[in-house]
């Protein structure tokens, strides 16, 4: 590609070096894998029948043999609004792939948590340990071996990441994902946050509470804000994972019908293809693609684990140095809600990913030369869908239709990615400038350190933290306690700041997608853990955060220090069912995968 960016260029050709050894074994792997796939007219007829026995209205085009079979993996539940709408899909696939000469089964069910239903709760211990249950979940459907594709339903935080990691096991089949697409937009997402802050204040009541998180949260489809789900979405986009355009059409539509449509067509085409197969899409360069589409829309921070747990499960090995290099680079061109006033239905409206993809692209900022699923390179995924009569079709998407969502790479928002490295004597982090007013990318303040989101929350509540803080939450690690999301201390966080304060937050734990106005150096590793840095912090050690120049340090003489004990890991909510994935995780900028480390990826 003639007209890469220096720097994009550079840090790929890094990642491919290092990937060497481990990309080889991988695809050498999916080869073996692709090689002894069965041949279902040698397998034995008992294993057939069993097979083919729930599939009554396709049992004599299966036996008949020669037409392909398609697999599919569900993440439905009726609970999770995203994955709502997928309750209907399978019988709509199964009938779009008679249409195509081939036949459809649900291959396996997976769990969908919703971190919006678990967040400060003790649910939420599971939610990063759900994404490599999914991803075993999905090696157990496609285990059977009946397949020659596989379309994946999932659309939340850690079902793609999860769906993705356990497919790439079997990456010598094709694959796309399917996504059912946002709610319609409710209320407005600054009038959400501003009754969430005067909740935290005890200003409005938890009826007035309610009413507006219902406003916001009321109807099938993904939330609307860019978190971690739609960050998802715009990550398969990046990475030619979808039908063109796919990620932000409404569920119900007919575009969006013609688009679950054409996915089931293109899988029963792509049928016995090694250049579409999984493994050969996902590789170096679209995990660089997902990565810069991450920064040049202000995604969301849990990609900072989900990029090189996905970027492992390939044999591609991705960390935050690659990252925060890249974001030096990818200015930001989208402003969405936590980023800005709009949601996802409002950046669609303006151009979308089609926009977005289509800057990048002429500006050298993303590989075109990537395999996708549905044509020779990324080109496809510049155009807008739309329909003509009824049938799917593409259209030039032309200028950003509100600039202040959307502006075109040569006029950014800002001229880097917004997610930066911070590094010192407290370990590694990462920093979401995207959301930070510049004045405060650097705090240097007393910390008061804490080990659980509730006494943080007692602590504002008594007035402790009415001061210039960097407020520590330990012990907050994928090993601790599953690293849950804390973005119950946003609201209380961003009162003190808004009350004139100087105000961080320091964390081996995770933020949510949603991650807002509060500096905040977040999955710290080491974590606490097994004396971590910030287990030897103590009240008033001076901490300093400063995302200008990559800082996360303390004054305090640490080496000096014994460390605080590990805390015995809480039971209830079925957290002591995971006691075995909290052993074998490994770090955060690793992907805090126990599957991945036990396996030796």
């Amino acid at each position: 590609m003639s007209n890469l960016h220096d720097t994009i260029h550079k840090v790929t050709q890094r990642v491919i070096e290092r990937s060497k050894p481990s990309r080889k074994a991988y695809l050498e792997l999916m080869d073996r894998e692709a090689d002894r796939a069965p041949d279902r007219s040698q397998v034995s007829c008992s294993n057939l029948a069993h097979a083919y026995a729930g599939a009554t209205d396709d049992q004599a085009v299966m036996k008949a043999g020669g037409a392909p079979n398609i697999g599919i993996v569900t993440a439905y539940n009726d609970m999770l609004s995203a994955h709502q709408p997928y309750g209907r899909y399978p019988e709509r696939m199964k009938i779009y792939a008679r249409e195509a000469g081939a036949t459809a089964q649900v291959a396996g069910g997976t769990p969908a948590m919703c971190d919006g239903v678990t967040q400060g709760e003790d649910g939420m211990e599971l939610s990063l340990f759900s994404r490599d249950t999914i991803a075993m979940s999905t090696g157990v459907a496609l285990s059977h071996a009946m397949y020659e594709s596989v379309a994946l339903l999932g659309i939340c935080d850690k079902i793609v990441p999860g769906l993705l990691m356990g497919a790439l096991r079997f990456g010598h089949l094709p694959a796309i994902f399917v996504p059912s697409g946002p709610m319609p937009s409710g209320v407005a997402n600054k009038e959400k946050q501003r009754v969430r802050q005067l909740y935290a204040e005890g200003k409005v009541g938890r009826d007035e509470l309610l009413a507006s998180e219902m406003g916001s949260y009321h109807s099938p489809g993904t939330c609307t804000f860019y978190g971690t789900a739609n960050s998802n979405q715009m990550m398969m986009e990046m990475m030619g994972l979808h039908i063109p355009g796919s990620a932000f059409i409404q569920p119900g539509t007919k575009l969006r019908q013609a688009l679950d449509r054409a996915a089931v067509h293109r899988l029963a085409a792509l049928t016995g293809s090694k250049e579409r197969s999984l493994a050969r899409c996902v590789d170096e360069k679209a995990i660089i693609n997902a990565a810069v589409g991450l920064l040049a829309t202000g995604g969301s921070t849990n990609h900072a684990i989900h990029i090189p747990a996905m970027a492992r499960a390939a044999g591609v090995i991705f960390d935050w140095t690659d990252l925060s290099e890249l974001s030096s680079a990818v200015p930001l061109l989208a402003r969405v809600y936590p980023n800005g006033a709009g949601d996802v239905n409002h950046f669609h409206d303006a151009g979308g990913m089609g926009y977005v993809i289509g800057e990048l692209l002429e500006a050298g900022l993303a590989h075109r030369d990537i395999a996708t699923v549905w044509d020779s390179d990324l080109s496809a995924y510049a155009l807008e869908p739309g329909l003509d009569d009824d049938a799917l079709a593409y259209r030039n998407v032309g200028e950003s239709g509100d600039d202040t969502m959307l502006r075109p790479a040569s006029d950014p928002f800002s001229p880097d990615g917004g997610m930066r490295l911070v590094e010192g004597n407290l370990g590694r982090a990462c920093f979401k400038t995207s959301a930070v007013d510049k004045e405060r990318w650097t705090i240097e303040a007393p910390c008061r350190v804490f080990e659980d989101q509730p006494s943080v929350a007692a602590a504002f509540k008594a007035g402790e933290l009415d001061r210039d803080v960097v407020v520590v939450v330990r012990f907050q690690g994928p090993r601790a306690n599953g690293m849950p999301e804390l973005h119950s201390l946003t609201p209380p966080l961003g009162v003190l700041q808004d009350r004139g304060y100087r105000v961080a937050l320091v964390t081996d734990g995770r933020m949510s997608g949603a991650s807002g106005k509060v500096p905040a150096a977040i999955h710290c590793t080491p974590e606490a853990l097994g004396s971590g840095p910030l287990a030897k912090l103590r009240d008033g050690d001076v901490v300093k955060l400063c995302a200008s120049n990559g800082t996360l340090s303390t004054s305090a003489d640490l080496d000096n220090r014994e460390a605080a004990a590990d805390p015995a890991p809480d039971w209830g909510v079925g957290r002591e069912m995971f006691s075995m994935f909290r052993m074998h995780a490994d770090g955060a900028e690793q992907g805090a995968s126990p599957m991945l480390a036990a396996a030796g990826l």
